[in-house]
């Protein structure tokens, strides 16, 4: 992860879910494509200046908070059908290992827990630049995306179409815009 002076130690920063976006993607009825995303989550990203690879990264999301543009769709994702949001509240991702392939790009390895059930998941990932904001606070800002199978995770609803195929895809592409403040 970059620096724009050298630093050594760590540098821990917290998540501004303000100025961030956790969403992702599926197939409906197999040819168009829903968006959403999550409203409530936090984290903190530890960047390890004199060893990078231990660098780590810890997020908990909401699992109540997700929205699609559609509250009956979005009731139906917090239902036991999906996301079960009453007796799951939070989905987690818990970094394993950072892979850097350069100082800004690299692959977060870690475990991903929804629904009651964890899976490893490879986030591919990179810095996008870091500053001080207008109040002083040093930010920096890192973008990643990653896709995941549903069912792995025991999000099995589906309905079969008239013509052929179901109506929800079971690939799911996430897709990662933060912004960090330093701590």
């Amino acid at each position: 992860m970059s620096s724009t002076t050298a630093q050594t130690g760590t540098t821990t920063y917290a998540i501004d879910a303000s100025h961030s976006q956790v969403g992702f993607s599926v197939k409906h009825m197999m040819f168009s494509t829903v968006r959403g995303n999550f409203r409530g989550f936090q984290g903190t990203i530890v960047v390890d200046h004199a060893n990078p690879a231990n660098s780590s990264v810890n997020v908990t999301i909401d699992a109540s908070t997700i929205t699609t543009g559609d509250e009956k769709r979005d009731e139906h994702l917090r239902s036991a059908d999906f996301f079960d949001a009453a007796n799951y509240p939070t989905i987690t991702f818990k970094s394993t290992s950072i892979d850097f392939k350069d100082a800004e790009k690299f692959t977060i390895n870690g475990e991903l827990t929804m629904h009651g059930v964890t899976n490893a998941v490879k986030i591919e990932a990179e810095q996008t630049g870091e500053g001080t904001n207008p109040w002083g606070i040093d930010v920096a800002g890192f973008e990643g995306s990653a896709k995941i199978n549903r069912k792995d995770f025991g999000l099995n609803w589906n309905a079969s179409l008239e013509k052929g195929g179901v109506l929800v895809g079971e690939e799911i592409k996430i897709n990662l815009e933060l912004e960090a403040a330093k701590q």
